[in-house]
């Protein structure tokens, strides 16, 4: 297999730091999109249409799935550093645009703005991408973690912007925190600006790789896709839907959900710090399936009660249980293509992800208000069983494959 253009130790840990650092700022738009979309759709719909509110979550997932492929093939092109500008950029017009429609109280408008600012959220998953292609083996998994611990910083500050950033138009609450969003996307560009990754291999080789079908046809490639997308399905299926249930139907305050959503954010991303060290002591499969435990922990939470601790209780163990299972799957898949085959097998895994995400998202808002919350946290039970026995199968297969 043909050796990818890596980075000297020093250099790919700057790399990931540099990417860390500009996650921490741009990665606001996770906190504050996801989290108040919800509830800023809602601001600017009839009270009787409360099965559309999460409609601008799922525009804003769509958005990610559309441009997952076109942001890895223009990587591939330009580059990281160009290409992770541009989606910042991208990023500052979604922003700006989405504050504009909730001041106009336009809620199409608004669903238009988080599709862009989820186009530029693609090119912020590919950080985790870069860190891990610049990377040697042995420091692959602690870049992927150390990238994603910028997350703890945007899950402080993008509640925070959410909370205060109300204030700045009083007759549109919701709007001032998109626009201070666009401004944190125009600070990311100058650490954007000192990345130094290495031109994708295929540009100096030519070579094409493997066919697509070919890699994405591996038993590992589709363990560790299944892994990453039902890690992130379960948790947006509870997490887009968790602010509605606190504020529209248990009565709790804007300001308790958006304290949830700080838990939920930090406990996302707090664990990066260890996750690296925990998947290379236990292995990837089982840390994949301890996140899913937990994911089916927290919707048990969700199940005993309704209240504001409660709530925050659950949205902690949704969010450990993601990050383990996201980091985990992530790291199976950058060691199933070689080099010349990064940009295609990214971009197709990303493009996956997010359009079964998208799909979640958009029936969350309609099963909370057809079936009701408990039903809807009952619905992760079958998806962690099913997970957790197509893991420890294919481990078995693995073992049985290597004792050949």
């Amino acid at each position: 297999m043909s050796q990818p253009a890596r980075l000297p130790f020093g250099q790919s840990q700057r790399t990931a730091l540099l990417l860390a650092a500009s996650s921490a700022i741009a990665g606001s738009v996770g906190p504050i999109a996801i989290g108040s979309g919800g509830l800023a759709g809602a601001s600017v719909l009839p009270a009787d249409a409360l099965s559309l509110s999460t409609m601008p979550v799922t525009t804003f997932v769509i958005g990610s799935a559309i441009a997952a492929i076109p942001a890895a093939l223009l990587m591939r092109r330009v580059g990281r550093r160009a290409g992770f500008i541009t989606g910042a950029l991208v990023g500052a017009s979604g922003a700006g645009l989405a504050s504009l429609a909730l001041g106009l109280g336009s809620f199409w408008l608004f669903a238009m703005g988080m599709m862009v600012l989820g186009g530029a959220a693609a090119f912020l998953q590919q950080y985790r991408f870069a860190a891990a292609d610049a990377s040697e083996p042995a420091f692959k998994d602690q870049a992927i973690a150390w990238v994603m611990a910028g997350g703890i910083v945007s899950g402080i500050a993008g509640p925070q912007l959410a909370i205060h950033g109300r204030s700045i138009w009083p007759d549109a609450p919701y709007a001032g925190p998109f626009f201070l969003l666009a401004l944190l996307f125009l600070c990311a560009v100058p650490l954007l600006a000192r990345l130094r990754v290495p031109m994708p291999k295929q540009l100096a080789t030519g070579q094409n790789g493997r066919p697509l079908s070919r890699i994405i046809s591996q038993p590992r490639y589709l363990l560790a896709m299944l892994i990453t997308v039902s890690a992130y399905a379960m948790m947006s299926l509870i997490m887009t839907a968790t602010p509605l249930a606190m504020v529209k139907l248990c009565g709790h305050s804007v300001s308790d959900a958006q304290i949830g959503i700080i838990f939920h954010v930090l406990a996302m991303f707090g664990p990066s710090f260890f996750t690296g060290r925990l998947i290379a002591r236990f292995g990837r499969s089982t840390i994949a399936a301890a996140g899913f435990l937990l994911i089916a922990a927290a919707a048990g939470v969700a199940l005993t009660g309704t209240s504001v601790a409660q709530f925050w209780l659950l949205l902690t163990l949704l969010g450990v249980g993601w990050n383990f299972g996201f980091i985990a799957g992530t790291a199976m898949i950058t060691d199933l293509y070689r080099p010349e085959e990064a940009a295609k097998t990214q971009a197709f895994s990303e493009f996956a992800l997010f359009s079964i995400i998208a799909l979640v998202t958009f029936a969350s808002g309609g099963l909370i208000a057809a079936v009701g919350w408990w039903v809807l946290n009952l619905l992760v039970f079958p998806l962690v069983v099913l997970g957790i026995a197509l893991i420890v199968v294919e481990e078995l297969a693995d073992r049985r494959r290597a004792a050949v």
